[in-house]
């Protein structure tokens, strides 16, 4: 594994994604709805720094499995508690790859009449994107590489990792 981002950079990230947030909509709620797993830690971490009103939702999908690559079949597997028509809605995610699932989920949500509906990611991963996602809120870009730690994980293992680390072509872990 080699370190793409340590812990103090994903802090900083964290922070400064919080500061535009809470510039963006002072005077306003938000709704902010993490895709789980991947997204607990990262938005955990982030709606500690947000200011504004804000309430959290998640919502689970999958299409990754047991893979490091997207099947392209996005699974849902816990769906959203309450409707957000009319709010304010921010998806965080853990990262943004190829974008099957995310773009899934937008549409969906869309359809719910949300007053405004944005993304944010720790790590939008551009190299892969198969579905055209607007990302409004990211903490870093990346072409290409398959990330665990920091709540990114390979079949469920490695989430824990405080930094993120890239696997080396050919590494098993």
């Amino acid at each position: 594994m080699r370190l793409v981002y340590s812990p103090h950079a994903i802090r900083e990230a964290t922070v400064q994604l919080a500061k535009q947030i809470n510039k963006d909509y002072k005077g306003h709620q938000i709704h902010l709805i993490g895709v789980l797993k991947g997204a607990f830690i990262f938005l955990a971490d982030l709606v500690r720094q947000i200011e504004v009103p804000c309430s959290v939702d998640f919502v689970r999908l999958s299409s990754y499995g047991s893979s490091t690559q997207s099947s392209g079949r996005v699974e849902e597997k816990i769906p959203l508690k309450d409707p957000i028509g009319g709010q304010h809605v921010i998806v965080v995610e853990e990262i943004v790859d190829s974008g099957t699932t995310l773009a899934k989920l937008l549409d969906e949500l869309e359809a719910q009449g949300p007053a405004s509906l944005r993304v944010c990611t720790l790590v939008d991963k551009t190299g892969r994107r198969e579905a055209e996602i607007p990302v409004h809120y990211r903490g870093f870009r990346l072409e290409a590489g398959f990330l665990i730690g920091y709540g990114l994980d390979l079949d469920e293992r490695y989430r824990n990792l405080p930094g993120i680390y890239v696997m080396e072509e050919g590494e098993t872990l």
